[in-house]
């Protein structure tokens, strides 16, 4: 018996049972599949930091659109609060890395 207590995704169970083993699910309620997507994304981005591997981006990707769907986000709309942050913020392009904020202003770059 191997345990996973985790979301997983809709054909799994199937897979399972495929390859001859007998998988033991249950349909999560709102606030459980609420507090298992986040865990999810937090996983999946993990194993994206890990490997580098662009399949699991693209879990992060599948992740982030089920949240989306469950929190009746609009895809459009995440889009455009994306598009607006990065005009407010900047994008990540220059690959600048903030090492410290020095308090005087004394601070010179390096």
């Amino acid at each position: 018996m191997t345990r996973y207590d985790k979301l997983v995704r809709d054909r799994i169970p199937e897979i399972v049972e495929a390859d001859g083993e007998t998988p033991i699910t249950h349909r999560a309620d709102d606030a459980e599949y609420d507090r298992r997507l986040r865990e999810k994304i937090v996983e999946e981005a993990r194993e994206f930091e890990e490997s580098g591997d662009p399949e699991e981006l693209a879990d992060v990707l599948a992740v982030v659109e089920a949240i989306c769907a469950f929190e009746g986000i609009d895809p459009e709309r995440l889009a455009e609060l994306r598009r607006e942050k990065r005009e407010r913020r900047g994008g990540f392009g220059d690959r600048i890395v903030l090492e410290r904020v020095d308090e005087d202003g004394s601070g010179t770059e390096e």
